[in-house]
Order: structure tokens, then sequence, then C-alpha cells
């Protein structure tokens, strides 16, 4: 076992360790008090929900299982300025970490502190880009200090809170650095002596835990490395004595602006895990077990959605995403009972051939098997220690008792939950939204081209702004005589950007606008232009959808007006360009609007009710609703609109872009489980809005009197389509197989009807199920209208004790249940 000595001489002289946990490791698994652990773990990022949501995200997240809670630590959230730092609301780090101690679980604190995540500019704080001779991620000093700042006060924050396990707080694993491994030959030596520096500094912090690095195959010791990815079966650790560990077990993925709707099925996820621990993993963490909302300007990319949903156990609103969920806690639950076994078991395989393994873990005590069929087409029956078993394609079967079979990973004996939208109770929306407006003023930029501050060379967008806000204008003046060679009847304005989207205006005239094409963000942009004998005022408009967040030298990627820019003249065959790159350029950080914050609930400002104008760009809406009734999860329907960012009361939940269509093709309604997961595999949503609802967490609304909903309009849209809408659970379903106990819920409402119910071979799915070629004697729709119907939950004894003789000629039977909630 590794452990600190300089640790174990603090609990001996510091009567202040006397609760402390001690946390080690050998090379089977993390050790907690001298017992070797199996642990499952879920992220769940404290700014991507509400401190309102924590406390019952992590409860669920016990409730289903888990033994840990697992956190980035997001350097620009809470260093926005230059050592001026943000803790509060959501970003309230200690909190979130002292609510999973007070539900009994463990922490991981990734402070990396770079974090990717899909979070604006992968964590980094944009100033740090600016500052004097910088360069990320490598043996770069100016970065070092600041990565040391950082980090440094965030460990110290924890330590003052006692917090870390070896002061007997929740964290058991902190994390340095994240995925670097994945871009460190794009560094050459540098690259490796920057790792090495990464695991010396945070040695040297002396927090009393192990120190983790993700995706690093030369992590130097004493940091574990560990595997990221859908499947880490294969994966095996740099040390023998550092223990199988899995951080990120992608529970789905994110979604693009423009991109469809990414699903993992249920039994992969469970077959990943099952796998891992079948080939010796004793720490697996889910990412994410919940991934929420990107709130406010934080989603990274670029073209990141709102919506961080991630197809996780927990749903965007905090939901249970069932089957996922059910399936996954079953699963759980096995695992945790073989703990002994799985960790201190000696271990020996069995090849059956033609992909199917059976793996036992032997003790003293007893025996624990697994059953792995990797075969992507063929189901499998096979005679294990005088036993069949029949093992689906593509699923592992788990025998706590290398006897029975609790568990396979295929085989989902959990509810399925449809989530339907509901329309606001308490008002009938849209029809008595009443909105009022008010225009964007850009006078003074496109028509003076006034800006903060002028030079002449073009620059990125990020060196000027700071990232303080996702607009820059770029304006110029140019003089014009006819006798220019420039001059023609064709005049046109061509612009090389790398803004994410961008405007374009001559003389205060709008001449067109080009949306980038996620991944092609360095284009060329030319519109014809009409310019006037003397002083031209061109205005462009440069806007960025969330910073890169991924890659080598990513902080270097372009945004903005780049250049050159171009007037080009045409007088027949002849061709004339003018240079404008290093004239005097103006810029000016933002828009009015967000200056003088329209979307505040104590702004002053002056709106009007009459003729209110739709398809306008650069147009603030505002409107007051009633919050919809009970308690059920709040999203606002923004069909209609184009591209914009939306307040509730003052609080931001977001950019929205509906305007943004998914790809028309590429969709299908079935998926099959079996076979390698990829994220293109299974889409939803072709041809829709990328993104129609929004979240709005029940903490940001008024439940009495009105609330305050504020729009910006960039394009131009349509808010009279606008409506609040709750989430909940419409109906349950479940295909159950026999010998297990069916649990139906319906969240917390009661279950109104049975639609649907047959003991026996039923077919068909969810929504359409269909009565089989054999059924049970005994009706079981009315045994489960009177077991269920008015009840908010009910467990089934999924039997022929319960449902009666079901003569199915040796075929599996199975409960298909549809109930009504």
């Amino acid at each position: 076992m590794m452990i600190s000595l300089k640790f174990l001489l603090c609990c001996l002289l510091v009567s202040s360790c006397a609760y402390a946990t001690i946390v080690s490791h050998d090379g089977r698994a993390i050790t907690i008090d001298g017992h070797r652990r199996v642990l499952l773990s879920g992220s769940i990022h404290y700014p991507r929900s509400t401190t309102e949501m924590w406390p019952d995200l992590i409860k669920k997240g016990k409730e289903g299982g888990l033994d840990a809670i697992e956190t980035y630590v997001f350097w620009n959230a809470h260093e926005p300025t230059r050592r001026q730092y943000d803790f509060s609301g959501n970003l309230d780090l200690i909190r979130f970490l002292k609510t999973i101690q007070d539900e009994g679980m463990y922490g991981v604190l990734r402070i990396g502190p770079y974090v990717c995540a899909e979070w604006n500019y992968g964590g980094f704080p944009v100033w740090l880009h600016n500052m004097p001779g910088m360069e990320f991620r490598t043996t770069n000093t100016a970065f070092m200090n600041e990565m040391q700042n950082f980090t440094t006060m965030i460990v110290e924050m924890v330590k003052k809170e006692k917090l870390f396990a070896s002061q007997g707080g929740p964290i058991i694993l902190a994390q340095i650095e994240n995925e670097y491994g994945n871009v460190i030959g794009s560094y050459g030596e540098a690259g490796k002596a920057y790792i090495k520096w990464c695991a010396n500094m945070a040695n040297s912090l002396d927090v009393g835990i192990p120190w983790i690095m993700c995706q690093q195959d030369d992590a130097p010791q004493p940091m574990l490395n560990t595997c990221n990815g859908y499947y880490c079966d294969n994966f095996t650790p740099n040390n023998p004595n550092t223990p199988k560990m899995w951080t990120e077990n992608w529970t789905g993925w994110y979604k693009n602006w423009g991109g469809k709707d990414p699903h993992r099925t249920t039994e992969d996820v469970a077959f990943a895990v099952a796998r891992f621990f079948q080939r010796g993993g004793t720490f697996q963490n889910y990412y994410m077990y919940h991934g929420g909302t990107n709130f406010d300007r934080t989603a990274g990319g670029p073209y990141i959605t709102t919506t961080y949903d991630y197809d996780a156990p927990l749903d965007e609103f905090g939901n249970l995403n069932q089957p996922k969920y059910g399936h996954l806690k079953q699963l759980h639950d096995v695992l945790h009972a073989m703990e002994k076994t799985l960790t201190y078991g000696n271990i020996s395989t069995v090849d059956f051939g033609n992909l199917v393994t059976a793996t036992v873990y032997k003790t003293e005590e007893g025996s624990s098997c697994f059953i792995g069929n990797v075969n992507e087409t063929s189901d499998a029956k096979i005679n294990f220690q005088g036993t069949f078993y029949d093992v689906p394609a593509w699923s592992v079967s788990i025998l706590p008792d290398c006897k029975n079979e609790t568990y396979n990973t295929a085989k989902i004996n959990t509810q399925t939950s449809v989530m339907v939208k509901n329309a606001n109770e308490a008002e009938n929306e849209p029809s008595t939204l009443k909105w009022s407006w008010r225009p964007e003023n850009i006078d003074n930029v496109l028509l003076k081209g006034k800006g903060e501050s002028t030079m002449r060379q073009l620059f990125d967008q990020k060196v000027v702004s700071n990232d303080e806000s996702d607009y820059l204008w770029y304006m110029t003046t140019v003089n014009l005589k006819e006798q220019d060679p420039v001059w023609g009847k064709n005049m046109s304005l061509r612009i090389n950007s790398t803004a994410h989207v961008l405007h374009a205006f001559v003389n205060g005239q709008h001449i067109g606008n080009y949306r980038a094409e996620n991944g092609k963000f360095h284009y060329v942009f030319e519109q014809d232009a009409k310019f006037n004998p003397g002083a031209n005022v061109i205005t462009l408009l440069s806007i960025t959808v969330g910073l890169p967040n991924y890659g080598a030298f990513f902080e270097n990627v372009p945004a903005g007006i780049t250049g050159p820019v171009f007037i080009i003249g045409r007088n027949g065959d002849e061709t004339v360009v003018k240079d404008l790159s290093t004239h005097k350029w103006s810029y000016k950080t933002g828009l009015s609007g967000f200056e003088n914050q329209l979307f505040s609930s104590e702004s002053p400002s002056t709106w009007s009710g009459e003729s209110v104008p739709f398809n306008r760009t650069m147009t603030w809406y505002k409107t007051t609703f009633k919050a919809p009734l009970g308690s059920e999860p709040v999203v606002v329907d923004l069909l209609g609109l184009g591209k914009g960012t939306a307040w509730i009361n003052g609080n931001n939940i977001g950019r929205y872009w509906p305007a943004f269509l998914a790809e028309i093709d590429g969709c299908s309604a079935e998926c099959n489980y079996r076979g390698a997961y990829y994220a293109e595999k299974c889409q939803t949503n072709c041809g829709e809005p990328t993104q129609r609802w929004y979240h709005v967490p029940r903490s940001f609304l008024n439940s009495d009197g009105d609330n305050t909903l504020v729009l910006f309009e960039e394009i131009g849209g349509n808010p009279s389509l606008v409506n609040f809408q709750t989430i909940g659970v419409g109906n349950v379903c479940a295909n159950v197989y026999e010998k297990n106990v069916l649990e139906l819920s319906c969240n917390g409402k009661p279950i109104s009807s049975i639609k649907f119910a047959s003991f026996g071979n039923p077919g068909g799915n969810c929504g359409s199920f269909e009565k089989g070629t054999c059924e049970a004697s005994n009706d079981a729709a009315a045994i489960l209208t009177q077991e269920c119907v008015g009840k908010e939950k009910c467990s089934i004894d999924v039997s022929e004790k319960k449902f009666g003789a079901a003569e199915c000629g040796g075929l599996a039977k199975r409960l298909a249940v549809e109930a009504i909630c």
C-alpha cells in the first residue's frame, strides 16, 4: 500500500487528525481505512445546476448506488479577472463539497485546472492568454506560476474547511491536469517536462490523498494514471501498484448547434461497466451522471449548445432518466455485494471461444463470476461449471455466487419513463404574454464608427475583449474618391474572418451576415456594397459562440476579424483590391443593452408596448408571466426565435438559437445496443431546431406574483409563440423478465391507470405493446390495477405465482406493462 509517510506522522502528532480517513491504494483497488473498495462515482458539475438543485441531485446519486461524486473546478468561473475571485451562488465549491459530505458520500476533486468539459476555453480564463509571453500547458514560467497559484488556492480553501479525507472530509481523490496524454506529443520534450512539474507541484501540496492523472500513460509516480472513454476494460495502468481506474465513462455525448441529439443505450453503458469490473477494474466514474445546463456564456466549443444533458442517468433537469438510472442502480447493487470477492479474490479466466469468456474471482469464503459475450451478433449458450447460461450478444452476465445469474447487462428489468411537457396551468400562454420591446442602440457604431480603442491592426477578438462578451465591433472609416483605382460601378467588401457569426455594415446599411459551419471557422465573406465619395464607415460585428476547449495549443485558435479586409472594385474585366487591414480600426466590446443591463429587473429603461416588431435584428423583448404551478422542472419554449440570449428575473439562462436546425439525415427510431458505441451511432431530432426548450430552474422564479422574461434577439425572430411548460413523467413502461421485482413510479404523481399488461411473451415496445402467443391465466391488467393505481409507486413480483401459469414452450417469460401517470 502507498501512503504519505509525512501524512502518517501528521496524524500521530496532531490531534485534529484523529478522525481522518486513510486513503491509499495498491495494485488492486483504492483502499479506505485499510479496506479495498469497489467504488462507483458520478460526475455532477456544480455550475451546471443551482445550489437549490444540489441536495436532490446528490441524493439521487446515492440512491442510484454511487459512492462518490466527481467534479471539475472551473478556473475561468472562479477567477474571471486576475486575482479577483468569485465563489458565489452556484460557484460555491465549498458548499457543493459539503453537500456531498452531508449525504455521506465521497468526493473526487478534479482541479485540473484545465478541464475541457465542453466548457468555454476549457476552463482557462482569457486574461491568461493575454499575459505577455504566455503559452498554455507547457514549461512556460508565466503559465506555471498562474496554474500553481490557482491550484494552491483551491487546495488551501478545501484544507481550511477540512474537506480532504485525510482531515476527516469526503474527498478521497484529487486530479491534476486533464487528458494531457492525448496531446503531449505536440509539445515534445517540453510536454514531458511539464507533466513532471505538474506531478511534483501537486505532490508538494500535501493533501494526504492520492493524486490522479487521466489519459496519462507516462504519469510520474506517485500519480495514478486513469482511463477515459466509452470502454476502458482493456486499460492497463502504467505501474503494477496502481489500481485499474476509469475516470470518465461517457454515458452519452454532448450536442453542437446544428447537431442531432446523441443517445447511448442503457444496455451498452451497463455492458461497459460490467466488462470493466469483469477485467479487474475497481473504480469507475460516469461522465456525466448529471450533465445540466450551460448557463450564461459557459458553453465551449465553439458551438456547444446550452443544454448539456449528455443522455446521463439524471437528465438536464434532475429527473431520473429511466431505464438508464434504474438499470445501472441494479448493477451497482450487485457489484457492491461482490466487493470483497472482487478486490481480494484470485482471478482466473475461462475462454469459450467466439469472444465469450468467464472470469472467476475466488476467495476462501466464496466465488463470484462474470460471463462476458463481446460478440456483436451472436448470442451464446454455454455450459459453465455444469450449468447452461444464455448470454446475449454484447452483454455480461453476473453470477455473485458463480451459480445464479442475478444480472445481465442486456436484460433491462426496470421501468422506462416517458417524459412529457405540459402547458403552464397558471395562465393561458402564449396568448397571455404581453410583449414590449426596444431596439439595441447601434447608431454610434454604425454611423460614427466610435469605439473604445483604436489600433492600426486587426486583432483577435480574445485580445481586445478579454472574452467579456460574445460581441466585438470592428470599425474603420475609408475616404474614397471617384478617381481612386478601386472605385467602380460594382464594388464589394471581402472579409477574411474567424468570427463564428459575422454581420457587416457599410454606412449604416446591413449588407449581409454569415454563420460559420461547425468546424469551418476560417472563411471568406464577400458581399456587394454601396460606397459613397468621401467618408465611408465600415462596421463589422464579430460574434463568438463559445471558445475552443480541446486540443494542443487550442488557446491560439483565432476568433474574430483576423483579416485581411478588402474593398473590391470591378470595372469590366479589371479588378482592383484595396487592403484595409492596416487602416485605423476602432474596437468596441459588447452591446449597449448588455452594458445598461436591460435584462435586469431593476433596469429603469423605457420599453414600448406599441407596434411590437417581429423578425427585426438587434431587438430586445420583455414580458411578464406567472410561474407554472407545482414543483416539476420548468422549460421555456423559444420556437420562432432566431438567435440570442434569455434572462429570467435577471438570471441568464444561456444562449438560444432555435433557428439553427439540426441536419436532416442520420437519425433512426431504433438503436441497436450491440457493437461499440460512437457519437453518431444513435441520433434523433433530425431537421428540427437544435434546441427548442431551455431550462428555467425553479429557484429563478417567484412562485407568487409576476416573473420577467427578457430576450435579446440578434438575427430576427417572432416571440409570439413563446410559452412556459413543465416536464414530468407522462407514462411508464416495463418489459421485465420473470423472477424479478418490478418497481413502477410516476415520480411523485399517482399512477392513474394501466393501459396495457401481459405476462407471457408480449411483443412490441413502449406505447405499442401487444400480446404474444402465450399469456398467463390471471388477468395481468387487473392485478396491476389493484396493486398500483392510485399509488405513487408500487412493486410487483414478476412470477407465475403472481400472474398464473403461462405455457410458453421454454421461452423466457416477461411482464410488459404500460401505466399512465
